[in-house]
């Protein structure tokens, strides 16, 4: 584990899986810290796919592969790579195991930078194959909802930098989406209440660049912290029916298969592509209010 501190925040970061673990700020922990009984993880980083492939399989060029919901890379070792006062870099790059479920070669690098009480999360993504690359990124942090009481039903609200016209789409099957459904995203004054029936039916799922910017608001309508992104899809969510103390804000360069597809990986909704040797550079940056 590595330790970021400025005057402002507090960040661990763990090599398993390159995963932010902790943000501290004035003695308080922002981020989700893994109970099981909730949910186990706090802040994985979704490569090579985000969500799930229907029925755990995808195919490339005839060559069909399993793939478990949200790929391997948040279960894999990173190496650490640099280390200063403010920013860590991980590295990940293919191998015998990577290769039995997605055949093409990568270097994948996941890093985080601090600057006053704002943390960047910095991904690359180098294609370092003879082909092109298809590939998804994404991210899943969790954030302790302020003031959570269990006992009570209200949770607060999200906020966005649109208030009104906004549109989601659910999860319909086998961890599958339906995009061909959309619902409208009930705002009253332009912010989105929370409850413990918020998530009943699984994450909110905004496609098509609607929002780039998601806040979190406390049950008096205050500012709690923010994301900032530049990614296609971004989905909220929290685990149906258990009224978790937490919620995920995920900005996503990709999404889970749309239900009942069959069709080669390359084609996938909102899929990304590199010829040889190009780099991807995305990321977002969350914002302690």
């Amino acid at each position: 584990m590595r330790t970021l501190s400025n005057s402002e925040l507090t960040i661990k970061v763990s090599p398993h899986g390159a995963e932010l673990c902790s943000i501290l700020h004035d003695g308080k922990e922002y981020l989700w810290q893994a109970d099981p009984a909730f949910w186990k993880r706090h802040s994985p980083v979704l490569f090579p796919i985000v969500g799930s492939v229907w029925e755990n399989e995808y195919r490339h060029e005839g060559v069909s592969y399993a793939l478990t919901q949200h790929g391997f890379a948040r279960d894999m070792e990173f190496e650490l790579v640099l280390e200063q006062e403010d920013e860590v870099r991980y590295r990940l790059v293919d191998n015998e195991e990577t290769h039995k479920k997605y055949p093409f070669p990568f270097c994948l690098e996941i890093g985080y930078r601090i600057e006053g009480k704002k943390i960047e999360v910095l991904w690359k993504v180098i294609n370092t194959g003879t082909c092109e690359m298809h590939f998804q990124i994404g991210a899943h942090p969790a954030f302790y909802y302020p003031d959570y009481d269990a006992e009570t039903t209200d949770r607060g609200y999200f906020g966005f930098d649109k208030t009104e016209g906004l549109h989601y789409i659910l999860i319909s099957e086998k961890g599958c989406a339906a995009p061909d459904k959309e619902y409208l995203l009930g705002l009253t004054d332009g912010l989105l209440p929370l409850d413990i029936h918020s998530f009943d039916e699984d994450a909110l799922i905004l496609e098509n660049s609607q929002v780039k910017e998601v806040t979190l608001y406390d049950k008096e309508k205050k500012p709690y912290l923010s994301l900032y992104f530049d990614t296609p899809v971004v989905g909220l969510w929290s685990p149906p029916a258990k009224n978790a103390p937490f919620v995920c804000i995920e900005p996503w360069y990709g999404r889970c298969d749309r239900a009942r597809y069959k069709g080669e990986y390359k084609d996938k909704d909102w899929m990304q592509h590199l010829a040889p040797g190009e780099v991807f550079n995305g990321g977002y940056t969350i914002d302690i209010r």
